[in-house]
């Protein structure tokens, strides 16, 4: 879809702007293109204008409604009798929630979190385990060593000569 309207693509633009070139010629274009490009400006703060009003007004009209409810419940209006039936689950309720709860499980002194156990804990026989063998750390030669401790400054090229290496820059 165009700015200009539905179905406009860029093929009908540049038929558009053919014509307009041709009708009004290359000295005046420019003038005629910026006052369409200010009337396409008024066009829309029109547009946004008429909408934003739109906005205000359905905005008031749901605030009216709300302090119409406000008010309704302010002077009982809208407020009705629920019933026998609504009453009795109500009372229902409230008297489950006043009940006392069942009494604790821990009913002698000794048994207390902070006493000594009442049963001795079972004991489980200790299991055969088997000893698992420990795998040996590889041993480094001397030569391995060195290379490990040392990093290398140069390459050996095919031809036996040694060429420096560039240290690279690292970001971290």
């Amino acid at each position: 879809m165009g700015g200009l309207g539905p179905g406009i693509g860029g093929g009908e633009y540049l038929v558009i702007a053919i014509v307009a070139l041709l009708v009004v010629g290359p000295e005046r274009l420019p003038l005629l293109l910026r006052k369409l490009g200010k009337m396409v400006a008024k066009a829309r703060g029109m547009a946004n204008e008429f909408r934003s009003s739109f906005d205000e007004m359905a905005r008031q009209s749901e605030l009216d409604e709300l302090r119409k409810e406000v008010e309704a419940l302010r002077t009982g209006q809208g407020m009705h009798a629920l019933g026998a039936d609504a009453e009795a689950a109500f009372r229902d309720i409230r008297d489950d929630l006043n009940k006392p709860l069942d009494p604790p499980m821990l009913s002698a002194p000794d048994e207390w979190p902070d006493s000594p156990p009442v049963m001795a804990p079972i004991e489980t026989p200790p299991a055969a385990v088997k000893p698992t063998p420990k795998a040996k750390p590889a041993r480094k030669t001397p030569a391995r060593a060195k290379a490990a401790a040392k990093p290398a400054a140069s390459i050996k090229a095919a031809d036996g000569k040694r060429t420096p290496v560039r240290a690279r820059k690292v970001e971290l």
